[in-house]
Order: C-alpha cells, then sequence, then structure tokens
C-alpha cells in the first residue's frame, strides 16, 4: 500500500498562467480580433479531475461530502463524514455554496460579441435583423469561430457547462456558421458541452438546409413567426425535423401583437415521435393573452410536454419600443406555464450584438432578471437556469444528488439568493467530475478614518 497522502486543493492555490485565447490573423484590420475577452487566462493546471468535494453548503442550508466518480456524483454525506482514500484530488469548499452548474439553452455564438464591431443603432427586432444580414455577408468562418470561442469559454468561466447555440442557415453561404460553430464546439468538447440548433430562415430552400445539417448539427430550428405563412412554416421545419430524424427548438412568437403559432406547434408535436425534444423559445406573445386563450394554449404546451424557453435580457430589449407608455416586459407567462407543470427554462440567448448590446455571459444574469421582472423567487429562477434548462435541453439530471451528472458551480455566498444578487466573481466550475475553471477576485479598499467620523472620540 502507499503512503503518499492525498491530495486537498483549496481553491487560492490553482495557478493561472496567460495565454492567448484566440489565434493571431495576418488578415488586416481582423475584426474578431478587436473583442475584448471575459476571460483572459487560461491554464494548463486545468481541467483537474476532482475525487471529493468536502464542507459544501447548498441552497437549503446543508453542508455536506460530494464523492465523484467517472463523470457522476456517487456518495453525498454529512460534512466531514466522507473519507479521504490516497491519491485522491479534494477540493476544500468551507465558504462556499454549491449549486447544479447552469445550462444556456438558447445562445447565437455566431453572432455574440459583434456589436462594437457593427455599431449597429439601437432599437427592435427588425431593426437588429437588418444590422445582422448586412454584416454577416462579409464574415468569415474564422472570424466567427473566434468570437463563438471567446464568447463559450466566458460562459464557461461563469459556470456554464453546457449550451445550445444556434447558427445562421444564410442562403447563399448556408454553412458558414455551421462550420465555425461546430469547429469550435468539437475544440471545446473536453471542457462544455454544446449542440447546434439550425436556424433556418424562410428563404432557406432544401439544399440550403441540407447543406448546413450535413455539417454536424443536432437540431432543426427557425423562426417561423418572421414568414409570410407562420404556421405553414412551422409545418415545415417540422417535416425537415422529422426527415432527418432530429430535435426540433424553434424561434416562437417573438413579438407582442403579431402572429401565435405556439398553439398551432404545440398541437403539431402531440403526433410526432416521443423520443424527441422539442421547445420553443422566446415565447413573447404569449405573454400577452388574456387569461381564457392563455390557460387553452398553456394546456396544449403541457399536453404535447414541449418545453418553452424564455429569454428575459434580450427581450426585454428589443420588445416594446413602439409602446411609450405602459411598456410591455416582452417575457412569456412563467406563472402560467409553471402552474401547469410545463418544463420551462431561461436563458440569455444575444450577448453584445445587435439584438442586445449588453450582457454578462452569467446564469446570475438571467436569474436575477426572472426575480425582477418575472417575479420568479430565487429557488424558481435558478431552477429554470439549471435543472429546468437542462431537461428543455434534453441532458442528464446534474447536481449535489447520487446518481446525477457532476456538473456543479461553487460561489462564496452563504445563500442562493445573495448569490443571485451579488453574482459572486469567485468560483468554481465542475463538468463531468473535472475542475474546468477556476476565478477569483481581489479587493481592496482604503481603511476609512472611523476616528474623523466619530468626532475625535
Amino acid at each position: 500500500m502507499s503512503n503518499e497522502q492525498p491530495r486537498q486543493v483549496r481553491p487560492v492555490d490553482i495557478p493561472l498562467r496567460r495565454l492567448p485565447l484566440q489565434a493571431s490573423s495576418d488578415r488586416e484590420e481582423p475584426r474578431s480580433n478587436s473583442v475584448a475577452s471575459g476571460v483572459d487566462v487560461v491554464t494548463s493546471d486545468l481541467p483537474l479531475d476532482v475525487d471529493l468535494l468536502c464542507n459544501a453548503r447548498l441552497p437549503d442550508g446543508e453542508c455536506v461530502d460530494l464523492r465523484l466518480a467517472d463523470g457522476l456524483v456517487v456518495e453525498v454525506a454529512a460534512a466531514g463524514t466522507l473519507g479521504v482514500a490516497n491519491h485522491a484530488t479534494t477540493l476544500d469548499l468551507e465558504g462556499w455554496l454549491l449549486l447544479t452548474a447552469p445550462a444556456e439553452p438558447h445562445a447565437h455564438l455566431d453572432k455574440a460579441l459583434s456589436f462594437d464591431l457593427i455599431q449597429p443603432p439601437i432599437g427592435d427586432l427588425g431593426a437588429a435583423i437588418a444590422s445582422w444580414v448586412e454584416y454577416a455577408a462579409d464574415q468569415t468562418v474564422e472570424e466567427i469561430a473566434g468570437r463563438a470561442r471567446t464568447q463559450a469559454l466566458s460562459m464557461l468561466a461563469n459556470g456554464i457547462t453546457a449550451i445550445r447555440t444556434h447558427a445562421d442557415v444564410h442562403p447563399g453561404f448556408p454553412t458558414r456558421s455551421a462550420e465555425a460553430l461546430t469547429a469550435v464546439r468539437d475544440e471545446l468538447a473536453d471542457l462544455i458541452d454544446i449542440e447546434i440548433v439550425a436556424l433556418i430562415g424562410p428563404r432557406a430552400t432544401v439544399a440550403d438546409i441540407d447543406a448546413a445539417l450535413d455539417v454536424g448539427l443536432e437540431l432543426v430550428g427557425g423562426a417561423p413567426h418572421l414568414a409570410d405563412d407562420p404556421d405553414a412554416e412551422v409545418e415545415r421545419l417540422l417535416e425537415v425535423a422529422l426527415r432527418r430524424g432530429l430535435d426540433v427548438d424553434l424561434h416562437t412568437d417573438e413579438n407582442l401583437d403579431g402572429p401565435l403559432t405556439l398553439g398551432h406547434y404545440a398541437k403539431l408535436v402531440r403526433d410526432l415521435p416521443g423520443n424527441r425534444q422539442y421547445s420553443a423559445s422566446h415565447c413573447v406573445r404569449l405573454g400577452t393573452l388574456g387569461p381564457a386563450e392563455l390557460s387553452e394554449i398553456v394546456a396544449d404546451v403541457a399536453a404535447a410536454d414541449l418545453g418553452v424557453i424564455s429569454l428575459p435580457i434580450t427581450n426585454l430589449y428589443l420588445q416594446g419600443w413602439n409602446h411609450p407608455a405602459l411598456t410591455p416586459r416582452g417575457l412569456t407567462a412563467l406563472r402560467a406555464l409553471l402552474g401547469a407543470g410545463v418544463r420551462v427554462a431561461a436563458g440569455a440567448d444575444n450577448v453584445r450584438d445587435p439584438f442586445n448590446p449588453v450582457g454578462r455571459s452569467c446564469a446570475f444574469e438571467t436569474a436575477s432578471l426572472l426575480v425582477t421582472a418575472g417575479h420568479l423567487t430565487p429557488v424558481e429562477a435558478w431552477h429554470l437556469v439549471s435543472d429546468g434548462a437542462r431537461s428543455v435541453m434534453g441532458l442528464p439530471a446534474a447536481g449535489a444528488r447520487v446518481g446525477a451528472a457532476a456538473e456543479l458551480l461553487a460561489v462564496r455566498a452563504h445563500s442562493l439568493t445573495e448569490a443571485i444578487a451579488t453574482a459572486p466573481a469567485d468560483r468554481l466550475v465542475i463538468h463531468a467530475g473535472r475542475l474546468v475553471a477556476s476565478c477569483e477576485l481581489r479587493t481592496s479598499i482604503a481603511t476609512p478614518n472611523l476616528s474623523a467620523a466619530m468626532g475625535g472620540r
């Protein structure tokens, strides 16, 4: 038997070594290189296989030890009760709150971080689409991949261990985003799970669609509310998914007073194979309906087991520009959906592009908006960005329970409400049982002159 002692690692002991996140380009004025990243270091010391997490506080206040193996949580016990085997690597989480790692159910990595490059006018969905279409025509695969990689790593550093991103299928160059995003997906496969949706516009041909899907995309998507015949576009996209044997995630009714396709989508899904994931993103129009119509459509959504993805920051920005008084919030009917037992997720959608000029790539930001704008409790809000998101994305259950995937986020906080309110910068990110990111903030504040404030007493 070896006499080697088990290895215990404190978060502050994890060294960081500066490495470039993007390869330099020889092109003149490389647009992708002007993007400022939220991550400026990566380290060869990570990933780090973790065998034991000790002294972790859960959102319910319980303090526990967790044993990890083969990417799963295999044992959970009271803090200080799990023994440490030789050669084991232990993370001491005393003073940290342990959460199910968030998942981002709706991103646009091919658009991310382009706002400063485009300098678009601020405005509603139509203005954002126009700005993006003009810019997208001149992009290269390398430029898209550079921004997408930077954005994905920023999300990982903030604790997100799974991303569903949409990839534009542009007529004339249908595979450009698909090629860029599949390359980033494969490059980061050991660090973060990325699944890609073909964002099929009404003008995309069958040849365009098949070319993009053949690159290796996992889901069929689109925006039927932008088509001349929205219900027919829903049917067309579902036919593509059925023909290709793929899951579906549609941009659905992203408007306050336009087409309403969600009910039609839900009724169609009820007759489709039950071994596939179907989801509807945005569903803004649902939040504008009166009680009777709302109840009917929500019942159809629940009966179809159609997942709904709310995207507060982007829809708060894009909706309501033409309503200077009593401006609507642009969120879907969260309370009605949850009350009916619908699987609901929430994400950030766009980050620093024409569709949303801001955003922090952080699930705490999304959760905070769900509390303030969506009137959810902090527990409900975190569920939507973690367990709820994973369910809608078709991912295995995760968290601090036996048999769950070891997808975990530890932050310096005493409670979930504090974590959502303050979004602590100190974070430890565990993906598939390995520490893949570690962030630490150091703050210095001048000592106040208390004696002067007390009048010299």
